[in-house]
């Protein structure tokens, strides 16, 4: 098991910190941080934290997923590698227009 976790269902006023704090009760946090917007700066509603080992990883699983933060049930899970965005299949063509004669 990886020792980095998705954090989903984020009250959008969640910060990098308070998810940090509240991951910290489990066990070591080498990192946390929740996702924003590139653009607007405006949270995404999830994001990721890494733990010092998989067994504290696990635990949070185990103990914080479905639990409140900041008034919102989070959901607490394995996150998955992210897939390459350049082997995605791509958007289709747009189809082209026929003049009528």
């Amino acid at each position: 098991m990886a020792s980095k976790l998705y954090v989903g269902g984020l009250a959008y006023s969640v910060a990098d910190k308070e998810l940090e704090a509240f991951f910290a009760e489990i066990g070591t946090v080498v990192s946390a941080v929740v996702i924003k917007d590139r653009d607007s700066g405006q949270s995404k509603g999830f994001g990721f934290v890494e733990m010092e080992n998989d067994a504290d990883a696990k635990k949070a699983i185990e103990e914080l997923n479905g639990k409140d933060l900041s008034g919102r049930s989070i959901m607490v899970s394995e996150a998955r590698p992210q897939e390459d965005r350049r082997s995605s299949g791509g958007g289709g063509g747009g189809g082209g227009f026929r003049k009528s004669y």
